[in-house]
């Protein structure tokens, strides 16, 4: 809640109709702009974009409604200028009339002087009106219509996108040929994606929600496994009694996402080869795999890495990034919402804190609600796509006096309370039989679990 942003104008909403339908000088699609039936607010058509005219000769002749438009306003403009000529003992035709008023006039020859002039005006600004809506346009797509009557607060967000394959060109033979290639150039050894992040991960180690949870390898050791690549070696324990443990480590794509039948694959490996921990690397975690927190008595580390280790070559590997960050699994509780106790009835979602791994200990730890940022719920999860039906914001540092900083402006406690908070609203049981809650850290790092809920 850093900073304030405008909201622009939804092309699909009762006010983007009303805009569109006056710069067109037609009735808009909703006759009354608090009628909402007709508009859905679908933000997947758009905003409601300036444009500019692009007014041509042929766009000007080909307009029928300029005639219509001057026969309106020639009778009131030729009766106003048969009082004034009357008046003044002058005929005068629209060509000769003078812009401004003689010093010698009367107030009352002035005021039917000023008069013709404000038709006269009237007419023209009514003409140019419908020549630019006739003509051809060009929407300005950099400058939307900005809604004053809303304000839009958030903080520092980025979008980013990677290409989840590769295309290689094949010869004749079936061979794989690189299109940039030339026969000339001696092209050294490919980057080994895999070495490159074992030699950041045996210097950076794994950072959790704490400085002192973090995980440093004493030594990374390459392993012969079908998805563990790598033997990690850490201590456990105090000064006086330290206990060397071994992790296995896997690495997930380097575009892509890892799935949760990988993490089951490589936990029973991890068992199968007497490890005591799966740390599992990867840029992106798929959403049936966040919920997943151990296997038997493998705990499984899920370490997001950093973005910055897509151009990990021209990086300087000091160590003291947090490269790869875990973010534990959801500590949540889920139940049936107060003084209803039907099982049709609705439900309530509260968040008690995170599962962290404490290396130290070597002990799962549930840390409270401090560290959250914030939480969403979607109520009826379709195990597709999350949709955020619910939002909390639990932050950190006063974020009611940040945000009302920000919006310069008074906040009504009542409804800040309402998303201040570790505990949901009640709401509906899902139709699908599933909720999800997504959880959200003060570094960004995000983890979702999934509850079935009977109807």
């Amino acid at each position: 809640m850093g900073a304030r942003y405008p909201y622009y104008v939804l092309n699909d909403s009762p006010k983007g109709q009303q805009i569109q339908g006056n710069r067109a000088r037609r009735s808009p699609d909703t006759s009354d702009t608090s009628d909402t039936s007709d508009t859905f607010d679908d933000i997947r058509q758009g905003f409601v974009y300036e444009r500019v005219p692009h007014i041509t000769l042929k766009s000007i002749a080909s307009n029928l409604e300029i005639d219509v438009i001057w026969s309106k306003y020639q009778e009131i403009l030729s009766s106003i200028m048969k009082r004034l000529s009357r008046s003044i003992g002058v005929h005068f035709e629209e060509w000769n009339m003078p812009r401004v008023a003689d010093e010698a006039w009367s107030d009352e020859i002035k005021m039917i002087h000023s008069e013709w002039w404000e038709h006269r005006s009237a007419r023209q600004r009514e003409i140019n009106s419908s020549v630019a809506s006739e003509a051809e346009f060009e929407y300005l797509y950099d400058h939307p219509y900005d809604d004053k009557s809303k304000v839009r607060v958030a903080g520092p967000f980025t979008v980013e996108s990677v290409s989840p394959y590769r295309v290689l060109a094949a010869d004749g033979d079936d061979g794989f040929v690189d299109p940039q290639a030339k026969p000339w150039v001696n092209y050294g050894a490919p980057q080994d994606f895999a070495s490159m992040i074992l030699e950041n991960l045996r210097s950076s180690g794994v950072q959790q929600a704490r400085k002192e949870d973090r995980i440093s390898f004493s030594s990374v050791l390459p392993w012969p496994g079908d998805l563990i690549c790598a033997d990690g070696h850490y201590f456990e324990g105090g000064s006086d009694v330290r206990i060397e443990r071994r992790a296995a480590i896997m690495i997930g794509p380097e575009f892509g996402s890892v799935a949760r039948p990988d993490l089951v694959a490589a936990a029973k490996e991890a068992a199968e080869g007497g490890f005591d921990a799966l740390i599992a690397c990867a840029f992106n975690f798929e959403a049936q795999a966040s919920d997943l927190g151990s296997l038997g008595r493998i705990p499984i580390l899920k370490a997001r890495m950093n973005a910055d280790l897509h151009m990990a070559d021209d990086l300087r590997n000091t160590g003291k990034g947090n490269l790869f960050v875990v973010f534990g699994e959801p500590d949540i509780d889920v139940f049936p919402a107060e003084g209803d106790d039907s099982e049709s009835g609705q439900i309530q979602v509260r968040i008690n804190g995170v599962d962290v791994f404490h290396p130290s200990t070597g002990e799962i730890r549930s840390d409270n609600a401090d560290g959250i940022a914030c939480w969403f719920i979607d109520t009826d999860y379709d195990e597709e796509s999350f949709f955020v039906r619910h939002a909390y914001f639990l932050g950190a540092n006063n974020p009611y006096r940040a945000l009302r900083t920000t919006l310069r402006a008074e906040i009504n406690r009542e409804a800040w309370e309402s998303l201040h908070s570790d505990t949901s609203r009640p709401f509906d049981r899902p139709k699908s039989g599933r909720i999800a809650i997504k959880v959200i850290n003060h570094l960004g790092d995000e983890a979702m679990k999934i509850f079935r809920v009977k109807r």
